[in-house]
């Protein structure tokens, strides 16, 4: 379970950005607290992080002419398996959404990429 850099997310094959989708919204479903090494950082921040990033994911994918749940626009839903937040308290966006999320980790993020044989252009 990995979130890519959010730089990435415009430039991820098919595969890895539907992909992205099922990890942010497992990770806002039942995942959201549960232990896993690559993601840890992410509970640390305000739920609303999170939902921040998976609305990048999403916007993308409509951008590419996938046609997402619109339930998980809300960010309140949770899926299908759980009752929706009864409230939220809203962040303000940030660059990058997660600090984790700095030159460091982009590159990690384009070495495994490397690694599947995927090779990102960021010029």
């Amino acid at each position: 379970m990995r979130l890519w850099h959010e730089t990435l997310i415009p430039l991820l094959p098919r595969q890895q950005l539907l992909g992205q989708h099922r990890e942010a919204a497992a990770l806002r479903g039942k995942g959201w607290g549960k232990k896993h090494a690559t993601v840890d950082y992410v509970f640390t921040h305000p739920y609303y992080k999170l939902f921040q990033f998976h609305l990048l994911v999403l916007e993308e994918m409509t951008r590419r002419g996938y046609s997402p749940n619109p339930l998980w626009f809300d960010p309140l839903y949770r899926g299908k398996r759980l009752d929706p937040l009864t409230k939220i308290t809203v962040q303000p966006v940030t660059t990058p959404l997660y600090p984790e999320h700095n030159d460091a980790y982009l590159e990690e993020c384009l070495l495994n990429l490397a690694q599947k044989g995927i090779i990102l252009s960021l010029a």
